[in-house]
């Protein structure tokens, strides 16, 4: 019996020719193409984004989109990086306290969408600006329409019609729903995961099986080959690295052989592919890297960590800052404002995005 493939790839079983023992019969083993991790629906091509009559579905897999937040630790840290210097410079108010605005922003960095929900008090005034979670939420087909969705509880509700702000990453492709800026690097992230599930399972596998252990020379029965089989067998888990003794009286020089397959120990490029995948994720959040605590190879570093920070704040904060505040124009009042962010040298940079110079010492 040998093993061939379909034309998806797919490993399949075939026997041998009638009368024979396989040892007449070819297979060929090919491997198919590379399979995307979301099974059969695309990430970045899609032609539009449907309805069902009453909500717009949203172009990703949200639930998908929300696991892949702890796939890497380069960008969770990237996105809890932005959403720490949001946090730390935001001014609570009576109507939006730090937690809905923390889980508002981390909602739209992560998702690409987040929602508040106005809450109005007994004379229909604005209470609070509650936090609608973004990986439930849907866009109704009316204007200002909004569903909360969660399937595997069975709950669909209707906000009231003009009731929910939400805040979008732009996508090119449509405008019902955002897009988060970083997923051109999604592939990096689930590639950087699986190298390190791979390394995971390998040392835990114990065995570290990665060569055929080839035996042509005749033993003196049965037993012998399935005991030498058994002890191979043994030296997986606990206690592994185990020596295999065989003797063989009058054996021939080639009788038994270990053919390699790979050297995973040396060989696997795990280094390589952690860096690469590191680094795309880095571009595509736009992230310092000693703001994330990444220890420089090179003996020269990556500079000052405090003129990094004041140039990530300033191009990449502030920009949100600014879209965050939208919200105040649609609940008719101040419920949100940032404090001035004091750069190292003395500059003051303002949530509007105006800069007062400073000393320039830093």
């Amino acid at each position: 019996m040998a093993l061939t493939t379909t034309e998806e790839g797919v490993a399949q079983q075939v026997l041998p020719p009638e009368g024979g023992q396989g040892s007449g019969g070819k297979a060929i083993f090919r491997f198919g193409e590379p399979e995307g991790t979301l099974d059969r629906r695309e990430l970045s091509d899609y032609f539009e984004v449907w309805h069902n009559g009453r909500w717009y579905e949203p172009p990703l897999p949200l639930g998908r989109l929300a696991k892949v937040f702890n796939a890497a630790p380069y960008h969770r840290s990237s996105v809890g990086l932005r959403v720490n210097m949001l946090v730390g410079q935001m001014v609570p108010s009576r109507q939006l306290d730090i937690e809905d605005f923390e889980r508002f922003s981390l909602d739209f960095v992560q998702m690409g969408n987040a929602y508040l929900e106005y809450v109005p008090n007994a004379s229909n005034g604005l209470a609070r600006a509650q936090h609608a979670p973004a990986v439930h939420m849907r866009v109704g087909r009316d204007v200002g329409q909004y569903w909360f969705v969660n399937p595997a509880k069975g709950v669909e509700f209707e906000f009231r019609p003009g009731t929910v702000f939400h805040l979008q990453q732009p996508d090119v492709a449509q405008e019902v729903y955002g897009l988060p800026e970083w997923i051109s690097a999604l592939q990096s992230a689930l590639l950087n995961e699986n190298a390190t599930i791979f390394r995971r399972r390998y040392y835990l596998n114990g065995a570290h099986a990665g060569f055929v252990f080839y035996l042509s020379e005749p033993l003196a029965d049965q037993a012998t080959a399935e005991a030498m089989a058994d002890q191979i067998e043994a030296g997986r888990g606990a206690g592994n690295f185990k020596n295999v003794f065989v003797y063989i009286p009058k054996g021939k020089k080639d009788g038994i052989q270990i053919m390699p397959i790979a050297d995973v120990t040396a060989k696997d490029e795990f280094n390589a592919i952690k860096t690469i995948s590191r680094d795309d994720m880095l571009a595509a959040h736009r992230t310092p890297p000693q703001l994330l605590g990444i220890v420089p190879q090179n003996s020269g570093g990556f500079g000052s960590v405090s003129s990094a920070k004041d140039t990530f704040y300033e191009t990449e904060i502030v920009p949100i800052m600014q879209r965050m505040l939208r919200m105040n124009a649609f609940f008719r009042q101040p419920v949100l404002a940032f404090r001035d962010y004091v750069c190292a040298d003395g500059a003051v940079i303002k949530q509007d995005g105006s800069k007062i110079a400073g000393s320039g010492k830093v």
